[in-house]
């Protein structure tokens, strides 16, 4: 890679995959009920938000440890998989079976279906260990707080975890949805990542242009929130910290699959923080990352390459909000 962001020595970075998966994709020309359909490709590839960051951050040449809970046999496929694909990996295993997601991909008319599995419940010993590690990694940099909370947790978890960060000198990086990003902003994080729909949800309206996205990012701002990151798909995405709210468009591109895009995201983001980089040029390697991986199939992520080839053409609009 040649992006001089990346040059600089990163502070530390801690990953958190309590409900991490085997992510199973089929491609298919088309569905149709009741009728069985052959898969034109078919792979399978470690997944969850968590180990998504992790994986993006290796690529960034970012060192982060990663703490992953597993269970049972798929648990030991997804180990598998990410031999090479993670460094610094803290394993928790549990009784139960790591879930398997689905993601159908439907080719004419291009068409993405998602379908979550569920994950094991997690014994208190075994979660508060696994924790304490994560925040021990957490408060001498950055603490990467993302993806869905099996049932029998709590949806503070991420908040008070946040706290804890920050109470320890750490800087706080959280990517969910619906309550669980609402305490969780309650805690001042560093920096939330919202996609648009996980952000109108949030506020309970559509934001029909992005301006009324870049005024709500500020007004959440100014509670605390250092960064709100919110992506918006084809349209780029913006982000609005303490100076300025900056809008990236983003290269058009033949998209395969979207999934862990907005894990690219958060990874280039953090990647750029924790080696000092300025807010605009962080977001422009945010984009540059997401789009590379909405290019690859099922939940394969960008490539260096991809880096240098987006990077340039991405342009920065200050919108003064």
């Amino acid at each position: 890679m040649t992006i001089q962001i990346l040059k600089g020595t990163s502070q530390p970075i801690g990953t958190l995959s309590l409900n991490p998966a085997v992510d199973m994709t089929y491609e298919m020309p088309n569905l149709l009920k009741d009728q069985k359909v052959h898969a034109t490709a078919t792979r399978f590839d470690p997944g969850g938000n968590g180990i998504n960051v992790g994986r993006a951050l290796k690529r960034l040449e970012t060192a982060a440890q990663n703490h992953c809970i597993i269970a049972g046999e798929i648990g030991q496929f997804l180990k598998r998989l990410l031999a090479k694909q993670l460094d610094g990996v803290h394993y928790e295993e549990v009784t139960g079976e790591t879930r398997i997601n689905g993601t159908f991909i439907e080719q004419s008319p291009h068409a993405q279906y998602e379908i979550s599995g569920i994950g094991p419940e997690i014994p208190s010993p075994q979660l508060n260990k696994l924790l304490e590690h994560f925040i021990d990694d957490s408060v001498k940099g950055f603490g990467v707080l993302t993806g869905s909370l099996q049932q029998n947790l709590p949806l503070t978890l991420y908040a008070d975890l946040a706290q804890r960060i920050s109470d320890g000198g750490g800087r706080a990086v959280v990517d969910t949805h619906d309550e669980a990003l609402r305490h969780a902003i309650d805690a001042q994080p560093f920096l939330i990542k919202p996609n648009r729909y996980e952000f109108e949800t949030l506020l309970g309206r559509p934001l029909a242009h992005i301006e009324m996205v870049a005024t709500e990012a500020r007004a959440l701002q100014r509670r605390g929130v250092e960064y709100v990151c919110v992506s918006l798909g084809a349209e780029g995405a913006l982000l609005t910290g303490p100076d300025n709210t900056y809008y990236a468009t983003a290269p058009t591109v033949v998209i395969r699959s979207s999934v862990g895009a907005g894990d690219s995201m958060v990874a280039a983001l953090i990647a750029a923080f924790a080696r000092g980089a300025m807010p605009q040029e962080a977001l422009r390697l945010g984009v540059a990352c997401a789009t590379g991986t909405v290019t690859q199939p099922g939940t394969e992520l960008f490539f260096p390459a991809d880096i240098d080839r987006y990077f340039d053409s991405i342009l920065i609009r200050h919108l003064d909000i």
